[in-house]
């Protein structure tokens, strides 16, 4: 499962879609999403014209998860239950779909025997757009918010995705939705018809390589201040 990826900046998300973002300026969103994290999606607007708005990476965020709830996790949606679990059946029945632009996502492999951060992403360095579904939310002042996740397939068969997680995991993947499909994606009113879209991404178009997380940077040891004679 995809938890962690890079979003596009403002000007490939221009060259991608070629849409006004004059709704999002002055908006800005980190390198790198995670849970809870402020990510751009592209979504089918009310005038029928795709349109940008900055979302919360994960169906449900955690300031809207109940108290009494063990934690929730919902940055992705397996695409054969999407349509039946009550996080998502909803919008996925009304056809709630949404693309996630990004220049490449992150995935461990374990083939060294332990976990290593690799980042895949298209052969051609391109940005690209991966299925997703979004939803509004009430917030407590009032204002309303939007939050996403991504769409998930198997991958136990994909020569390049299958390499990631856990070797006695089932492997999963992201879907890339080809540019030529982004307008029928995003348009699609028939839930089933949607799967249509729901197909692994050939492997000879994307590359993968390894890509671990910098060092956290240790915090600078604060000298302790000598008290002067004249405290005392």
């Amino acid at each position: 499962m995809c938890t962690n990826y890079r979003p596009t900046s403002r000007d490939l998300l221009q060259e991608m879609m070629d849409i006004d973002l004059s709704n999002i300026a002055g908006m800005e969103w980190p390198d790198e999403t995670w849970k809870d994290y402020d990510a751009p999606i592209i979504r089918l607007g009310l005038d029928g014209q795709p349109e940008c708005v900055v979302a919360s990476f994960g169906f449900v965020p955690r300031r809207h998860v109940p108290a009494a709830m063990p934690s929730l996790t919902t940055m992705n949606a397996r695409s054969e239950t999407v349509g039946q679990l009550r996080s998502y059946s909803r919008y996925w029945r009304s056809s709630q779909l949404c693309l996630v632009p990004m220049t490449g996502f992150y995935e461990p492999n374990y083939e060294s025997g332990k976990a290593v951060r690799w980042q895949i992403s298209m052969a051609d360095k391109h940005p690209f757009a991966v299925a997703g579904m979004w939803r509004s939310w009430e917030e407590t002042d009032g204002s309303v918010s939007h939050a996403f996740t991504q769409l998930t397939i198997n991958a136990d068969e994909h020569p390049l995705l299958k390499r990631f997680h856990k070797p006695d995991d089932e492997k999963r993947t992201l879907v890339v939705v080809p540019p030529e499909a982004y307008r029928d994606w995003l348009s699609c009113r028939d839930p089933e018809f949607a799967r249509a879209f729901l197909n692994p991404y050939p492997h000879e178009l994307m590359l993968a390589w390894e890509d671990p997380r910098p060092p956290a940077r240790k915090k600078a040891a604060v000298e302790p201040q000598q008290q002067s004679l004249l405290d005392l």
